[in-house]
């Protein structure tokens, strides 16, 4: 595993196999060096690839990405976030349709912000490629666990390791496909009464379904002393399918702005039960947030119909807790992921605009440890013993059949848009391979 780091240059090039390289941007590199170190990137892998490489560009869409390199495929989400489930297979089938195309043919996987978004590739990918039992395709699952161990452990979200565990649960048949539909009725939430620092807690919750707004609460005061716990109620319950992500503000007191609370992400083919838990661990932000209490969880209650539930009449809030349903503050309103898939400025063209900145209890286990997902033995029966592509296939039709691979319509805030039949025709699962 060769390495280039820092130094004359502003990135890091390391080659996790003699076929899969990565190439890292730091987030705070201003955009002039940034466009000089795209060029020099793109000179060295041509001077030793030619044009045998394809470059997988895991962050914003640039043209001077496009226009430097001979083969592009954008495949970008935003930082610190985990990608969308089908996203998963559509690069692990990609990357093995241009590897197996050619034997000199070169994976480069493009990343700037953290390194979390290469590792959650690189970790699935190995998941996905260690199935064949080939020697090379052995030395190449060593290099790959070596690279995540050694480069991007650290670096990597609650979030970005549940979308790794279902991913290999999925190709391991460990985890289930659920397809039934789920109705999003209550959020609990701890009150967290000396947030800011002069004491207040004004939270908010935006749920977002494969990265589109559907949902704004109110804006909840917890007063100080006050209630351990409280419960964000959706009314007409909220109709949710494939990634879903729910993230908590707080609305500061003395100013416009926000300060994120905690923000989880899950996939809702996972779930198989009306109760989800995740722990501070399992929290974006507030894993790492010492105002976060350790003992907090956040808590879903689902069902799966519309219908008010009955019988939970204990999570009623406290009447010391008021909302303010008055949503119009732009401040609330902003989607800080609206504009995220928009050409940043580059090279040639100047911006075109950047984001900012069931009856039972189903129980989301903690992420496991890195170094426990790369080791997971897959069982005798796991379909990927037999064929990985069409393991992989079986998974995007999966998705497929719950609805789930596409974004939903825009609709209003509050209520779940529903896809076209048309959107669910586009779905990514590509041709069949039998």
């Amino acid at each position: 595993m060769g390495c280039m780091r820092w130094g004359k240059y502003d990135f890091d090039l390391t080659y996790i196999t003699e076929r899969i390289i990565s190439v890292f941007f730091p987030s705070a590199l201003e955009e002039q060096r940034y466009r000089g170190n795209l060029r020099e990137v793109a000179q060295m892998l041509k001077s030793k690839h030619e044009d045998k490489y394809t470059l997988f560009n895991l962050s914003e869409k640039r043209r001077d990405i496009s226009r430097l390199n001979p083969k592009v495929q954008d495949f970008g989400w935003p930082d610190l976030h985990a990608p969308p489930l089908d996203k998963i297979c559509s690069i692990c089938k990609a990357m093995e349709t241009w590897l197996n195309s050619d034997p000199q043919h070169v994976v480069v996987l493009h990343c700037k912000g953290n390194k979390g978004k290469t590792g959650v590739i690189v970790a699935s990918y190995m998941h996905y490629s260690k199935i064949s039992a080939s020697a090379d395709q052995a030395l190449g699952t060593l290099t790959m666990r070596k690279f995540c161990e050694d480069k991007v452990a650290a670096s990597l979200q609650p979030s970005q390791q549940r979308y790794i565990s279902y991913f290999s649960g999925l190709l391991s048949g460990t985890i289930k496909m659920n397809s039934s539909t789920l109705f999003l009725h209550h959020v609990l939430i701890p009150a967290i009464p000396n947030f800011e620092t002069s004491g207040g807690y004004q939270p908010f919750l935006k749920i977002y379904q494969s990265m589109q707004l559907v949902y704004t609460s109110g804006i909840y005061s917890v007063p100080a002393p006050g209630p351990q716990k409280l419960c964000v109620t959706l009314e007409p319950a909220l109709l949710l399918k494939g990634d879903v992500m729910v993230k908590c503000y707080h609305k500061q007191t003395c100013n416009s702005n926000r300060d994120v609370v905690f923000r989880v992400q899950f996939h809702t083919c996972t779930i198989h039960g009306a109760q989800l838990w995740f722990g501070k661990d399992e929290l974006d932000e507030a894993w790492q947030d010492e105002r976060f209490p350790f003992e907090a969880s956040v808590e879903f209650v689902f069902s799966a119909g519309p219908e008010k539930m009955k019988g939970l009449e204990t999570l009623r809030n406290s009447p010391s807790i008021t909302v303010d349903y008055n949503i119009s503050d732009p401040m609330v309103r902003w989607d800080s992921y609206e504009n995220f898939n928009l050409h940043h400025e580059d090279s040639l063209e100047g911006t075109a605009g950047h984001w900012q900145g069931l009856g039972t209890i189903s129980r989301l286990h903690k992420p496991f440890p890195l170094n426990q997902h790369l080791s997971t033995e897959f069982p005798p029966h796991a379909i990927l013993s037999v064929n990985p592509r069409l393991a992989l296939t079986a998974i995007t039709l999966g998705l497929a059949a719950c609805g789930i691979c596409t974004a939903p319509s825009a609709g209003r805030e509050g209520a779940a848009a529903k896809p076209t039949p048309e959107a669910r025709a586009s779905v990514c699962v590509g041709p069949t391979v039998l």
